[in-house]
């Protein structure tokens, strides 16, 4: 059964559909024609919407293989428009972290061929190398279109550990590499292939005694069952993700940025003692000193502690805190000058969403039209989806003249 078909099978028009999740009609018809697919923000409200769980809405949202042939076999003979060339780089791409992954795990003399041991430069041009592309990666814009680089990447490092006779080092640069292949798939709404990646990184890591590394994968797997509200698993991962930190680099912020995820899985889970003491424990990077993370696969300074701390209270449904926590965050000198449209945005749109929770039609609109203008001017691709969170959310405020305006605002901005 394809998606158009369940639809209907639930009783909702293609109309119907893409207002109760936030989205414009043709949009619904798109994902229904496969020619793009659901990003992640919408997934879990069509799920719910479906009546399946998240994996069986991915089953679903995938084509037949038969499809994909069929397509590639069309007189047209277009096989970017069927998905063809895309599964195939895909499967190519897993291949080499499949494979790279393998011969992290080897002993050296599981290899069949060495030209000795690896110089100190070739290590030093892949770690330059990981941290470049973790550089592009956050700057682009189409995070799929950093593929084929880090494919390239994959590959040589793949040579360097068929050739090479000690490979702790290289076993290091491939945790780090395969930490930013998940986070490709991870954006790409393939959580599947994300959760692989970030396997192999823990594995690869765990070999080169990599602590911090080897935390991050752990934190980053946690996190796909954080986003799948498989917020019991999550917290199994991240305690052992704790206990990997420990070991690691106290001058780093490893062990408190697992504290924040920690904090997001136990109020998930409705904890609001453990979510608390976990947002305190993330609170102690401020008392570290010094360049706390390396800008690749550890990123966190505790600069964005305040909005976690808000949006952890709305998860909670503590209001009240909530609305304190995001205010006092709009209030940092980050996002009063306004140096980041992109968190200013979307603590906009989480104080949205306490009002139109309290049924506060002057607090949606306040603060959405701003976080709607902030979207507009930045083009963030981050800002965008939560608006259209947002939409779905103020739906039942829609007879008010000015919240119908915004919703139709945001309806327009995600169209374009």
């Amino acid at each position: 059964m394809g998606l158009a078909k369940r639809r209907k099978a639930m009783g909702y028009s293609q109309e119907g559909f893409a207002h109760a999740i936030g989205v414009d009609r043709t949009t619904v018809g798109r994902w229904e024609r496969a020619k793009t697919t659901p990003e992640a923000v919408y997934r879990p409200r069509m799920a719910e919407l479906l009546e399946l769980d998240l994996a069986e809405l991915d089953a679903l949202l995938t084509p037949p293989q038969a499809d994909l042939l069929e397509s590639a076999a069309s007189p047209s003979g277009d096989r970017h428009s069927s998905g063809g060339i895309d599964d195939m780089i895909r499967r190519e791409f897993l291949r080499l972290v499949a494979v790279t992954g393998a011969l992290t795990a080897l002993a050296p003399d599981d290899v069949e061929t060495f030209a000795g041991a690896v110089d100190r430069s070739s290590v030093d041009d892949f770690q330059r190398m990981n941290g470049h592309l973790w550089q592009v990666y956050q700057l682009a814009r189409s995070k799929g279109s950093v593929t084929a680089i880090v494919r390239d990447q994959l590959s040589a490092l793949n040579d360097a550990l068929k050739t090479y006779r000690q490979t702790t080092a290289l076993c290091e640069a491939a945790g780090d590499l395969f930490q930013l292949s998940g986070e490709l798939a991870f954006d790409g709404n393939r959580y599947t292939d994300a959760a692989a990646s970030y396997t192999l990184a823990a594995s690869a890591s765990s070999n080169a005694r990599a602590f911090d590394l080897w935390a991050c994968a752990l934190v980053r797997h946690a996190y796909v069952d954080v986003y799948e509200k498989r917020f019991a698993e999550a917290a199994e991962t991240l305690e052992v993700a704790r206990k990997i930190a420990q070991r690691g680099d106290s001058a780093l912020s490893t062990r408190h940025w697992v504290a924040s995820v920690q904090a997001e899985a136990y109020a998930g889970l409705g904890n609001f003692d453990a979510c608390e003491r976990a947002l305190d424990e993330a609170q102690h990077v401020a008392q570290l000193s010094g360049l706390v993370h390396n800008g690749g696969w550890l990123r966190f300074d505790g600069s964005r502690l305040a909005e976690e701390r808000g949006a952890r209270y709305v998860q909670l449904g503590r209001l009240d805190l909530a609305e304190a926590a995001l205010k006092s965050a709009l209030e940092s000198d980050a996002l009063a000058k306004g140096q980041s449209f992109r968190r200013r945005g979307a603590v906009l749109v989480d104080l949205a969403a306490i009002g139109a929770k309290r049924r506060d039609a002057e607090q949606v609109v306040a603060c959405g039209e701003e976080a709607l203008h902030l979207a507009q001017l930045s083009g963030s691709g981050y800002v965008a989806p939560r608006l259209q969170a947002l939409q779905a959310e103020i739906g039942s405020l829609g007879r008010d003249r000015r919240v119908a305006e915004l919703g139709a605002e945001i309806g327009a901005l995600c169209t374009t």
